[in-house]
């Protein structure tokens, strides 16, 4: 028996995809399209901190492995690969560039700005939300990433002030014109944030937090009314979405997750992850494993069986992290009744 999704896309009641794979996704207004799944990359930044210690990465990397694993997703369709310069103080942007090389023109770079750091230290103090940063910052990623414009040009600063983000506003679109940027977003949960730069005629997306534990009703809401695509960051919830997360777990000292700051739940300082989080999960893992998905699978296709406008950005710092991934655009949305069923399970 068929049913069809939010998406428009045909499935069936076990939740297997009538399809192969399922379309493309466009980036808002701005007719840029994309894969429907992104690649997040703030992990292949390895680590890097604030000035009191605190760990503002995922840990130790192998910049060998990054380079294979964005190569193997592009490989495999992906075609979204989503960056900052503040990621690894820069090192993030130095690896995709030299991942992606001649393939350029073949993909869709997003990187952010408006974070101040030290490559040097691998230190991230303070920020700057002045219009004339906005070209240092970019002039800046463009040589570490190896190009001279970025398809999708995205304001870091999740709680900036409004006055100032109108002025920002207005310099994207400057640098639209010059062909330095194809299209602008603002990364904030925040939908009065994200509406103010949707008023400009090249903002093509917000991103934000959304995943299968954590929704985001009124950004969704706000991406329909304004014609915006919706980048999803977190959309594996820190990996406790991928099931390979015990209670009581330590992680590594240099990653963000063991000594999270206020806006990272889901997880406590120096005991991995909360329990009442994973037990959410374990709630959830036969629906979201249906049709012969992994746990992460099913976490990625609740996303794009919530709208029709989402594209998730799960980070993945090796081959089998991109492979399992990219695994499923294969399997597709969720079903309608699937998601009735999530929601019911979690009391929404």
């Amino acid at each position: 028996m068929e049913t069809t999704d939010g998406t428009g896309n045909k499935g069936n009641t076990d939740g297997t995809s009538t399809t192969q794979a399922f379309a493309n996704r466009t980036l808002g207004r701005s007719g840029i399209e994309v894969s429907p799944l992104g690649f997040g990359c703030w992990a292949i930044g390895g680590e890097w901190g604030a000035p009191d210690g605190q760990p503002l990465g995922w840990g130790r990397v192998d910049d060998d492995e990054s380079v294979r694993a964005v190569r193997r997703a592009l490989d495999l369709g992906v075609t979204f690969f989503d960056t900052a310069d503040v990621y690894g103080t820069g090192h993030s942007e130095r690896i995709l560039g030299r991942a992606l090389g001649k393939h350029r023109a073949d993909v869709v770079i997003a990187t952010k700005w408006g974070n101040l750091f030290d490559e040097r230290t691998r230190i991230a103090d303070g920020q700057d939300d002045s219009p004339a940063y906005v070209r240092r910052a970019l002039t800046a990623s463009l040589a570490r990433l190896g190009t001279d414009y970025v398809d999708l040009y995205q304001l870091h600063l999740s709680e900036g002030d409004l006055a100032a983000a109108a002025q920002l506003r207005d310099v994207c679109e400057e640098l639209v014109t010059e062909g330095l940027i194809r299209a602008y977003a603002w990364s904030t949960d925040d939908p009065a944030r994200a509406a103010l730069f949707a008023e400009g005629p090249h903002c093509a997306a917000v991103q934000h937090t959304l995943n299968v534990i954590q929704d985001a009703p009124e950004m969704l809401a706000l991406c329909e009314e304004s014609g915006i695509a919706s980048i999803n960051r977190s959309p594996l919830a820190m990996g406790l979405l991928t099931g390979k997360r015990a209670a009581g777990q330590a992680l590594e000292a240099g990653d963000i997750r063991n000594a999270p700051p206020a806006w990272l739940p889901g997880f406590t300082a120096g005991a991995g992850a909360d329990p009442d989080w994973l037990a959410h999960v374990d709630g959830l893992r036969s629906v979201l494993t249906s049709g012969g998905r992994t746990l992460a699978q099913g976490a990625l296709g609740w996303l794009w069986a919530r709208s029709p406008r989402t594209v998730p950005i799960p980070g993945s710092r090796s081959v089998a992290q991109a492979e399992e991934n990219a695994g499923a655009i294969g399997k597709g949305p969720l079903t309608a009744g699937q998601l009735a069923e999530i929601d019911q399970l979690l009391g929404r």
